[in-house]
């Protein structure tokens, strides 16, 4: 694009030509002393235009954040600017899911020595995979006689990972298995878990004696331990659908914004006890996390949790069961609304090949009141849901029945209750017939 004369510009060419004409037809110099500065100005406009197209460049403080964060989108104009350039004016485009600061998305700098630098806050609202619209910039010369626009050829992507929620769980796992963890154990070994002080026998470290039971038994005593072990964490997040209104992280939540959010919290609980924690998106044919620990393992988690989508690639239950093979011994954690029925009956899979199961409803609980039934049919939607909750009901206590605790996503403490039981029922024994 290139310099085009202003409303203001071209008003003032058109005022002053009639008031100039007047005056000389009817010998009026009233009218030339009215018609004479606006052409004046007219003129100037038109000698001092500038001729060089500014270049705009953009940059954002940091692509990547949490909900609820925020960051400053800056667009620089270099100092290579024509000096007759008086005016730079932004405006970004608003985008769903992100609010700005100033709410208009829209601020003007005036054109000094140097560079010229406009900063607009964003605040990400919701999880997920975004760009920012390219922004308009408008600059405009002296006396505000020519305009031009230019649009930046920079886009930038922001990265929203799910806000973690703090979630805290007991110290407790149905069936620990290897010497990583922090965990204990019910057998003494290598661990950091005091178990007591006994007599030294052949084979105990050197650096395990008590010196101090030691000299006050006069006989040789070590200090044992209870190992620490860990376990496999399996976080299962159906993807296959979303019920219910998404505001953000200031609104209400989705029952795909509740599953995202409590699986990455519940990842970085039991990663920062050095469990090994995989994911699973039944929405997808090739995304998930394989089992591993560490911070980098929680990137990597958090990093596949932006891209679900409830428009994913369905699966059916045989697909589940053979793309997603699950260990006997793991702790499987179900994030799902629980209406599929792939879901459930992977589920009943699960228990059946010996793992621990526990389903956390992820279903918001106004789901009644934001549906909306203008959508449907208005003498049967209401039946028709009625029903379907029935049918879910019935579906949720067979799962009790196979032994599949179902608990509704309350943040911390969530799966405290269901922990300690299934950690009971693993330690109990076991008659073989």
């Amino acid at each position: 694009m290139s310099w085009r004369p202003t409303h203001a510009q071209i008003r003032g060419i058109c005022v002053s030509a009639v008031l100039v004409g007047v005056a000389v037809l009817l010998r009026r110099p009233d009218a030339a002393v009215f018609g004479l500065p606006l052409a004046f100005l007219a003129a100037w406009g038109r000698f001092f235009r500038p001729r060089e197209r500014p270049e705009v460049h953009t940059e954002l403080d940091a692509d990547v954040l949490f909900e609820g964060q925020a960051t400053t989108y800056r667009l620089r104009v270099p100092d290579a600017l024509d000096p007759n350039i008086d005016l730079i004016v932004a405006a970004l485009p608003r985008t769903a899911w992100f609010q700005y600061d100033p709410p208009q998305a829209g601020i003007a700098e005036p054109v000094s020595q140097g560079e010229v630098t406009l900063e607009v806050g964003v605040r990400s609202k919701r999880w997920g995979l975004r760009s920012l619209e390219r922004p308009t910039v408008t600059a405009t010369s002296s006396v505000g006689a020519y305009r031009i626009q230019v649009t930046s050829v920079e886009s930038q992507a922001v990265t929203t990972l799910p806000l973690r929620e703090g979630f805290e769980a007991v110290d407790a796992v149905p069936r620990p298995a290897g010497l990583v963890g922090l965990h204990r154990s019910r057998r003494p070994g290598e661990g950091t878990e005091l178990a007591g002080v006994r007599p030294f026998r052949t084979g105990d470290r050197l650096r395990r004696i008590n010196w101090a039971v030691s000299a006050r038994t006069q006989e040789l005593h070590v200090t044992s331990t209870w190992s620490d072990r860990d376990t496999e964490v399996v976080i299962m997040v159906d993807t296959g659908g979303e019920i219910g209104i998404s505001e953000g992280i200031d609104g209400r939540s989705s029952s795909l914004d509740t599953a995202v959010r409590a699986a990455a919290a519940v990842a970085e609980h039991y990663l920062r006890n050095g469990d090994r924690v995989r994911l699973i998106d039944t929405g997808s044919l090739f995304r998930g996390v394989r089992s591993g620990s560490g911070r980098a393992h929680l990137r990597r988690i958090l990093d596949t949790l932006v891209h679900a989508d409830r428009r994913g690639r369905q699966q059916d239950e045989e697909q589940l069961a053979r793309r997603n093979r699950v260990r006997s011994d793991s702790l499987v954690l179900v994030l799902s609304p629980l209406l599929r029925p792939v879901v459930l009956g992977y589920i009943v899979t699960l228990v059946h090949s010996g793992c621990t199961v526990i389903a956390i409803d992820t279903l918001p609980p106004d789901i009644t009141s934001v549906l909306d039934p203008e959508a449907h049919d208005a003498r049967t939607w209401p039946l028709a849901w009625r029903t379907r909750l029935l049918e879910r009901r019935r579906d949720l206590d067979r799962l009790s029945d196979l032994g599949v605790p179902t608990v509704p996503w309350r943040g911390s403490g969530t799966l405290d209750e269901v922990l300690r039981d299934a950690a009971r029922l693993s330690a109990a024994p076991r008659i073989r017939s």
